[in-house]
């Protein structure tokens, strides 16, 4: 399962925003991954998120393979999107 968002936080994705994201994609027992350009990484590591450095207004795509991919999906970018 896959999704498609555009970071909508005028900061980007900082270290607060990429440690949420973090400890809501723990929660599931799902590989998740962060797509942007060409870089992908772990959804569960915050210096592989905050590595990206990913600025306000980029797509990014996340994609997550497990039971409960979609539920994941849908809590990331609530938080991201």
């Amino acid at each position: 399962m896959e999704k498609e968002i555009t970071i909508k936080s005028t900061t980007g994705l900082h270290a607060q925003l990429a440690a949420k994201v973090v400890q809501t994609a723990s929660k599931y027992a799902v590989n998740i991954e962060l797509h942007y350009q060409d870089k992908i990484v772990d959804l569960k590591s915050i210096l592989a998120l905050m590595s990206l450095a990913v600025p306000y207004g980029e797509n990014v795509k996340i994609i997550a393979k497990g039971a409960r991919a979609e539920e994941a999906i849908k809590d990331v970018s609530s938080i991201l999107g």
